[in-house]
């Protein structure tokens, strides 16, 4: 009786159907474990001429697969980095080092003697190497060879700072003396590296140039010819010099004032005896080395006496009986006495109401006031530190509108004009850089004109140790000027370049940025700091990023990428072949891995301190056994009816 058979098939189909299900529960708890379903399929006999298929009685079940379910399961974080899972589709690939590739979903692994990457099985994990340049190289196992973290002198420093514009710079002590904190304004310290990573500091102090004036005498016989700043000037007998050597010397030393060069005779000496002297401009007092020479070349550079540089124009103003036009600084201002009689309330008004075109039409002015005192009022011009003599450069008049001739009806000097050191010279600063607050540093200092001795950087500059120049507008308050170089706000600043920083390595050069440093009227702080120097470091920790990237930690802060995860995915992932240990192999029917890094294509992303539980779902597999248990039995018992049939039979 085919009855039989089809009972079989039933009983092994059922049996199946409970190993398949009592291997899904026996890994419930298996890591990266992937459940299985049992797939079933009918049996006909049929023949090849004869009854149609109504006649056909049937020979039973057939398993026809045991098909895997890929869905991802329920993540679960660790404290270990080196656990990994899979967040979306793909596998992790392994090398067993003979040849044989499987892959697999679950992500503990761990690091063996070698530092390489491994399974619990003891499998390589396969990935992407990375050159020194940080390009991927072809795919091979993923090792941690990277055990301590070589040091790096510093090369870049970034330095942002505010300067209180409220400080008084006619407060300093002078000289300036690093050692005493009451010649410089504001002080700051960044610490760095030398090549063998030993720690140093660099101090930069800034001291606000003073509005005064560096004053050079010497005494002298012409005819004859000096040297001032390597420049050869001659001088006639009468003291006057040749004028193609002093417009040689202006453009050769920005800090010389050339207009206030000049022969002083001495009255009790003979003719062409007495002093040449000059200015330098404020903004350079007591900036770099003066040099003057005589003929035969002998250093005759005295000591500089200093004079306060802002100027001040005072006039008592007056009510005037006549129409009077006011012409100051090239600005004409008409006062008229009819219809009625300006107070000096009006004309003060008056004049204020034309500041602003003064001031711009005169940029060596600094502000136009009127000063009320015990009822009288008085005009006030101050000039700009950095203009010296400004008297035939600005001029204050006045004229009879009916006449045309001059007058002096509105303003009485108080004065010729005045003298005064103040702190209305805002914005410029000495900068000076030492190495362990001790040794000055070269930071870009132009070579002081005439000068012999000097250092040629890698940017083949000339340059010496000591301070260089920082400018800020005295409107905004931005920085816009770096060792001679302007550049407009909100733009980067030219950078400075350190030489000598680095005692290990006398070639290194440390480039400055101080981009974003402002003069505020608020407390003088650093805004920001960094430098991309440091010392040696070990191996801490190895992490890895969504993307895939194997990180390496070491003790002085720094990370390295020492290669990237490979994500495997099959056209057929349903096609794979398990092989145990929860890993898979490739077959005709998956199709051949495509390997790419995490988060690109149809890859997902990669989870560290995490691992991807089974997804078999217990509830759902309890009911699968009862079902199984229930199918066998009823084959079972089909069996057993068919066997009573047949004695049934065999006792007739």
């Amino acid at each position: 009786m085919a009855g039989f058979n089809t009972a079989i098939t039933g009983l092994k189909a059922a049996s199946t159907n409970l190993d398949v299900t009592g291997n899904n529960i026996a890994n419930s708890s298996t890591i990266g474990f992937k459940a299985s379903r049992t797939e079933f399929g009918d049996i006909y006999a049929t023949a090849v001429v004869g009854a149609g298929s109504s006649n056909v009685a049937g020979s039973g079940v057939t398993v026809t697969d045991i098909a895997q379910n890929f869905q991802a399961g329920t993540t679960e974080f660790t404290n270990n980095n080196l656990d990994l899972a899979i967040n979306g589709s793909g596998f992790f690939q392994l090398d067993d080092g003979q040849g044989g590739v499987t892959y697999t979903r679950a992500g503990a692994f761990e690091l063996n003697k070698d530092g390489f990457v491994v399974s619990k099985s003891g499998k390589y994990l396969q990935g992407y190497g990375l050159d020194s340049q940080g390009n991927r190289l072809p795919i091979g196992n993923l090792a941690v060879d990277q055990k301590e973290s070589p040091p790096q002198a510093t090369g870049k420093i970034g330095l942002s700072f505010n300067i209180n514009d409220a400080a008084d710079a006619t407060l300093l002590s002078s000289p300036y003396d690093k050692d005493v904190p009451a010649s410089f304004t504001y002080s700051t310290t960044v610490r760095t590296f030398d090549s063998l990573g030993n720690e140093h500091t660099i101090k930069y102090n800034m001291v606000e140039q003073r509005p005064v004036r560096d004053v050079y005498a010497v005494d002298v016989s012409f005819p004859d010819t000096i040297t001032i700043s390597g420049v050869d000037v001659a001088f006639d007998a009468a003291g006057t010099p040749n004028a193609a050597d002093v417009e040689l010397l202006k453009d050769t030393d920005k800090r010389i004032d050339t207009s206030t060069l000049l022969f002083t005779q001495d009255p009790a000496a003979a003719a062409g005896v007495g002093s040449v002297s000059f200015e330098t401009y404020a903004k350079y007092s007591a900036y770099g080395d003066m040099l003057i020479n005589d003929a035969s070349g002998v250093d005759i550079t005295p000591e500089p006496t200093e004079r306060d540089a802002n100027e001040n124009y005072a006039y008592t103003l007056a009510v005037p009986t006549a129409n009077t036009e006011l012409n100051i600084g090239g600005v004409p201002i008409e006062i008229s006495v009819s219809p009625t009689i300006p107070t000096l309330r009006e004309i003060a008004d008056l004049i204020l109401a034309r500041q602003t075109e003064i001031k711009d039409r005169n940029p060596n002015v600094e502000s136009v006031s009127v000063v009320e005192e015990a009822g009288e009022f008085r005009l006030d011009i101050r000039f700009k530190a950095d203009y010296g003599n400004i008297g035939s450069e600005f001029s204050i008049t006045e004229t009879d509108v009916a006449t045309g001739l001059p007058s002096t009806q509105v303003l009485t000097a108080d004065a010729s004009r005045t003298y005064e050191g103040d702190n209305t010279f805002r914005g410029q600063y000495q900068m000076f850089a030492y190495l362990n607050g001790s040794e000055l540093l070269d930071i870009g200092k132009s070579v002081d004109p005439g000068e012999t001795g000097f250092s040629v950087k890698a940017t083949e500059t000339l340059s010496e140790v000591g301070s260089v120049m920082l400018g800020f507008d005295p409107t905004s308050g931005f920085l816009n000027n770096v060792n001679g170089t302007s550049f407009s706000e909100g733009s980067i600043a030219p950078a400075l370049t350190i030489a000598g920083a680095d005692p290990a390595n006398t070639e290194t050069e440390i480039t400055l940025d101080l981009t974003g440093s402002t003069q505020f009227a608020s407390a003088s702080i650093v805004k920001a700091s960094s430098q991309d120097g440091y010392t040696k470091g070990d191996l801490i920790g190895v992490s890895f990023a969504e993307t895939g990237e194997m990180v390496a930690a070491f003790s002085n802060g720094q990370k390295q990428n020492l290669g990237v995860v490979a994500f495997a995915t099959f056209e057929n992932q349903s096609g794979l072949q398990p092989s145990g240990d929860t890993e898979w192999t490739a077959t005709l029917t998956s199709g051949n891995a495509v390997l790419n890094p995490p988060g690109t294509g149809l890859n997902g992303s990669l989870r560290s301190a995490a691992l991807e539980q089974s997804n078999v779902d217990l509830s759902t597999e309890l009911v699968r056994l009862i079902e199984a248990q229930r199918n066998f039995q009823a084959n079972s018992k089909t069996l057993e009816t068919l066997n009573t049939v047949t004695q049934a039979i065999l006792q007739i």
